[in-house]
């Protein structure tokens, strides 16, 4: 399981015209799931997405967590990061666990956010959305389970 965290100002989702979800300052998470991911990944996972210290203080860049800051999260599913690129140019997608594994850890991940203090929007699993973003900074990290 992978999430790439990037720091933002702000951020939104949209699905055709309609705007599902939007953050002011916090996290965007891309979160990838595997075949193999498990219920504990997940749950893990979502801690150190709370936890990483993303987010300046007064005496350094990244000090802070976003339950530090106050800030928001938009979890996203992206099945793209389970992505093997080691040959060839085109990516192949078997390591990428299949909705019916992946729907259920993503709701599981974006649960346990909701569930360690984080204010939480998410994305529309399985659908064709369109993801604006400011990075702050930039910075953009990810995190592996």
């Amino acid at each position: 399981m992978k999430a790439l965290l990037q720091r933002v100002a702000e951020a939104s989702v949209r699905v055709g015209d309609e705007t599902i979800a939007a953050i002011g300052p916090g996290l965007v998470v891309l979160l990838g799931v595997a075949r193999d991911d498990t219920e504990r990944q997940a749950g893990r996972l979502a801690e150190r997405t709370l936890a990483a210290r993303l987010f300046p203080s007064d005496s350094h860049p990244m000090d802070r967590s976003v339950l530090d800051v106050g800030g928001e999260v938009l979890a996203v599913s992206q099945f793209t990061l389970a992505a093997d690129t080691k040959k060839g140019n085109r990516p192949g997608f078997a390591t990428a666990a299949r909705a019916e594994v992946a729907e259920p850890l993503y709701d599981l991940y974006c649960a346990a956010l909701t569930g360690g203090g984080g204010c939480v929007q998410t994305g529309r699993f399985g659908t064709d959305m369109q993801v604006s973003l400011v990075n702050d900074g930039p910075v953009t990290i990810i995190l592996e389970a």
